[in-house]
């Protein structure tokens, strides 16, 4: 982000500062996906057998309203 900024700083040229915005953006989408997956493999797995489904559930309809709503 940094780096985006100081290219908008030094009004670098703007296709350039898009695509730089772009593979943020993937990158980040990668991050949240692997941090899911890691969320489902043990805290959601660990609430559903502590009987905590409703919370678990809750959880992910949240993740998913939230990226829902990012990806208008």
């Amino acid at each position: 982000m940094r780096g985006i900024q100081k290219m908008i700083e030094n009004e670098d040229y703007c296709m350039d500062i898009i695509t730089q915005s772009l593979a943020v953006q993937k990158s980040l989408g990668s991050l949240n996906k692997l941090v899911l997956e890691n969320h489902l493999r043990t805290h959601v797995k660990d609430m559903f057998v502590a009987g905590e489904t409703d919370k678990a559930v809750e959880e992910l309809l949240t993740v998913y309203e939230l990226a829902k709503v990012r990806s208008k």
